[in-house]
């Protein structure tokens, strides 16, 4: 079976409940709670399936309910789904409360199953031979560093691409013993400076400070500001149109990843990647969830009519 993609890190459960008024601490704050199957692999997998792509997932899960819940939501979303069965621990899940406006109150990550997954699982034979049936390969920084450092040797030996979503700007730094061998990272820009260890003053700076940590390739995002990518010489730049209607931001940046990676894998050059991935992200941003069930090839390509160009930079 030949993939277009090897998807191997987060599929948890998401669970966010939004206050709908002034937020009370301390007290019970009426509200409305949401939950859905989440995680930086499973968006962008789940997205680069709906769009055509052939894509398998490889991610830690419980004997659990919640693990029934993202095989079932794998199932739905076309994806070729290999778990790694923990028949003894419970599923990841972050849970979050939200304010009114969207901002973060408080929130609960219980990911702990995600470090039973080390380096030693790469070496089963089921896991060598998605490696080898793989076009590219797509990981996150829910995975331990040990795990993400042994995962980018292993696809350097192999020659298959690696890209990398960062996560949070806390979990993107498991990524610093793979960088040298990543071929795209994909981060905002608390995310970038996080690993840059400092702050670029234009987008434009990013491409310089992040290769100076060995990054080959990466894109950095900043809401709705300029996003910026670059990969071997090239830079690119965008400042995406403005938006009238947000329902929610999560999930955003990895239908970001799954825009700039469609693009990739159909041959379009640094500044047309970096289009489809803003279209993508748009179309997510549409929706109050983390992926949009009804994403296709031309919904995407109707997005792209409203997507200025980007612009290479000298």
């Amino acid at each position: 079976m030949n993939l277009d993609l090897l998807a191997i890190g987060g599929a948890h459960i998401d669970r966010r409940g939004r206050i709908f008024g002034e937020t009370k601490p301390g007290a019970s704050n009426p509200g409305k709670w949401f939950e859905e199957v989440g995680g930086g692999v499973f968006n962008a997998a789940s997205n680069l399936s709906r769009l055509g792509r052939n894509v398998r997932l490889i991610a830690p899960r419980g004997g659990d309910a919640a693990g029934s819940q993202v095989s079932e939501a794998a199932e739905r979303a076309g994806l070729d789904d290999q778990p790694v069965m923990f028949l003894d621990r419970a599923t990841p899940s972050y849970t979050a409360i939200l304010e009114r406006d969207g901002n973060l109150v408080i929130a609960l990550a219980d990911m702990a199953l995600y470090d039973a997954f080390v380096a030693r699982r790469l070496r089963a034979r089921s896991m060598r031979d998605s490696l080898d049936d793989a076009n590219y390969v797509l990981c996150d920084a829910n995975l331990p560093a040990d795990t993400l450092s042994a995962l980018s040797k292993d696809c350097a030996a192999r020659g298959r691409p690696l890209a990398a979503i960062a996560i949070s700007p806390a979990k993107v730094m498991k990524l610093h013993g793979a960088v040298a061998h990543l071929d795209h990272l994909f981060m905002n820009s608390a995310e970038a400076e996080a690993i840059a260890g400092e702050r670029a003053r234009t987008p434009e700076d990013w491409p310089r400070l992040l290769k100076s940590c060995g990054l080959r390739g990466g894109t950095v995002t900043n809401g709705s500001g300029p996003a910026v990518a670059f990969a071997g010489n090239q830079v690119a730049v965008i400042e995406p149109a403005a938006l009238s209607e947000v329902a929610d931001v999560t999930g955003a940046g990895d239908a970001f990843a799954s825009g700039f990676l469609d693009a990739l894998m159909s041959g379009a050059d640094l500044a047309e990647r970096l289009r489809r991935a803003v279209a993508c992200a748009a179309i997510t941003l549409r929706t109050a969830r983390a992926t949009d069930e009804n994403l296709s090839q031309v919904q995407l390509d109707t997005q792209m009519a409203l997507v200025p160009h980007a612009r290479f930079l000298p």
